[in-house]
C-alpha cells in the first residue's frame, strides 16, 4: 500500500488522459488547476492572518 507511483505508471496515466481529453485540452485543465490551487493558498493564508488578528486581540 505504500508504494509511489512509478515512471511507467504515470506514462500510462498521461496517455489515457491524453486519450480522453486531447491534447488541447490538457493545458486549459492545467491552467484551471493551477488558478485554483493558487486561489486556494491565498484564501488560507487570509484566514490564518484573520485569526491571528483575533488573538492579538484577545
Amino acid at each position: 500500500m505504500g508504494r509511489s507511483i512509478g515512471p511507467m505508471e504515470l506514462v500510462l496515466i498521461l496517455g489515457i488522459a491524453l486519450l480522453l481529453f486531447g491534447g488541447k485540452k490538457i493545458p486549459e485543465m492545467a491552467k484551471g488547476l493551477g488558478e485554483g490551487i493558487k486561489n486556494f493558498k491565498t484564501a488560507l493564508k487570509s484566514e490564518e492572518q484573520k485569526t491571528a488578528e483575533e488573538k492579538k486581540q484577545a
